[in-house]
């Protein structure tokens, strides 16, 4: 029999915690169709894959891609190590559907400027991303700021009953054009002061339509417990299933909280399904908050609009050169984007290795000097805390990328190596793989992954991009169980 592409006598990690094993796998189009001893099979394409593990593509369940899966489609910082899907519209913030003039509201600069921001319906979203052809598969979320950004001329206050319902129509129709769910970023100024009352509404419209609700907590910090029975109780009331994006305990005065917060995902799992995503680092990255601005912790600024010249500084630095106070300074730095070094390392190790815990970047692909998570996340997972400290069996660590991610955001037939699966694979040398990237030079691909095949085609090989690019975008075609084991 031949085949499109074989891979052979590869070490495959399935994507669903089983141990290794030595296999072939045949992919024909784009989707696998034999996995095991192949004796006899042949195919346009062979590789020699002994010694090397074969992976599902990795899913990044938490970016900030939006816009750039249209402006940059060839997707290098994700490609490079070896993701094949990317979850965008995270933390309240989204492409669509949005059409912005003038000034971007904090946080949706993260996305890009006004014009980034051109697409009145999600199916307009959509569209544009198929005409990009990225080469990664794309799954979108509705961020709740974005939604308010479109209604309210002030943020600083609550929605209206009028803003609500015009809200929840979007969120609906965006719902029924296949996008996933809603996301919120409740901590962020402009979604600060949305209560339970203007959550619940939006967050029902997604039970109903069987998607998923992801939140940034409220709080982070000293309130943080608090803010996580506010999102059980906001998704079991909506009837959906919930993400805690990027669970950390921030904070020097919150370090060593990790059993706490987890105790409470745990006790929430029993009656509802609940899932959070981590990035394998102990900073954060976003938009200059000075609710952030604090000596306890060391602060990096990456970029700052009336300040330039500052990037690449910190804080401290800044506010001793111009004889200010920290927070006097950051004011004068604004507009700006920050890297704030605000968890401990035991905490983050926790919650990677923690059973409900995804993997997810967070990278901040616009930012002209970016955290090192937008391009070594997934390799640092896998090396540096599996391979190297034994946080986690390999197995479990590629199942936190691959199957769990796509079983919890409804992504059919990805995160899994078997026949009928799409083909999205990662073929890399565990013994060289390593992220490169670092704070001082954060744009710097893996070593390691040797082939990313997308959609069944080489979309990343030897350090290049393929000739095509297969990416899709995938909507929502199944409805979510909001229960705890379905």
């Amino acid at each position: 029999m031949r085949h499109d592409l074989l891979i052979r006598r590869a070490e495959v990690i399935d994507g669903t915690g089983r141990a290794p094993y030595t296999a072939d796998v045949a992919v024909d189009g784009q989707r696998i169709v034999a996995v095991g001893d192949l004796e006899g099979h042949d195919a346009e394409e062979t590789i020699d894959a002994r010694g090397l593990y074969l992976t599902p593509g990795f899913i990044d369940v938490h970016t900030h891609d939006d816009t750039n899966v249209i402006r940059a489609p060839e997707m290098l910082p994700k490609l490079s190590q070896g993701v094949t899907t990317v979850v965008v519209g995270n933390c309240g913030i989204s492409a669509a559907p949005v059409t912005l003039t003038g000034e971007v509201p904090d946080p949706m600069n993260l996305l890009g400027e006004a014009v980034d921001f051109a697409y009145p319906s999600f199916a307009a979203y959509a569209e544009a991303v198929e005409l990009a052809r990225p080469a990664v598969n794309v799954a979108a979320l509705i961020g709740h700021t974005s939604l308010r950004s479109q209604v309210m001329d002030d943020f600083h206050r609550p929605a209206s009953a009028d803003e609500i319902a015009r809200m929840r129509a979007a969120l609906e129709q965006a719902l029924a054009e296949g996008a996933m769910g809603l996301s919120s970023g409740l901590a962020y100024h402009n979604a600060f002061h949305a209560p339970g009352s203007e959550m619940a509404p939006l967050v029902t419209a997604v039970g109903e339509a069987g998607g998923l609700y992801t939140t940034h907590l409220r709080d982070e910090f000293a309130g943080q417990a608090a803010a996580m029975d506010e999102a059980f109780a906001t998704a079991r009331r909506g009837g959906a299933p919930l993400v805690i994006s990027h669970l950390k305990c921030a904070g020097a005065g919150n370090w060593g909280q990790a059993p706490r917060a987890l105790a409470q995902l745990e006790g929430a799992a029993e009656r509802q399904r609940v899932h959070c995503d981590c990035y394998p680092y102990t900073a954060g990255s976003s938009t200059l908050d000075l609710g952030q601005v604090t000596d306890e912790i060391a602060i990096t600024i990456t970029w700052s609009r009336s300040h330039p010249e500052q990037a690449r500084r910190s804080l401290a630095d800044i506010a001793g050169d111009w004889g200010l106070s920290l927070m006097e300074a950051a004011r004068h730095l604004q507009p700006a984007g920050a890297v704030y070094h605000n968890m401990s390392e035991d905490d983050m190790r926790r919650v990677l290795a923690h059973p409900l815990a995804m993997v997810g970047s967070d990278g901040l692909p616009n930012d002209p000097h970016p955290h090192p998570r937008l391009w070594g996340a997934f390799p640092r997972v896998l090396a540096h805390y599996s391979r190297d400290l034994a946080l986690m069996p390999l197995p479990e660590a590629v199942r936190k990328m691959t199957g769990l991610s796509a079983a919890t955001f409804g992504l059919v037939d990805r995160g899994e190596i078997r026949q009928g699966a799409y083909a999205d694979l990662v073929l890399l040398d565990l013994a060289s793989l390593e992220d490169t990237a670092d704070y001082d030079a954060p744009v710097s691909p893996a070593r390691g992954i040797l082939r990313v095949v997308v959609n069944g085609a080489t979309a990343y090989a030897d350090g290049a991009p393929g000739r095509t690019r297969t990416g899709r975008m995938l909507r929502r075609s199944v409805r979510l169980s909001p229960s705890p084991g379905q």
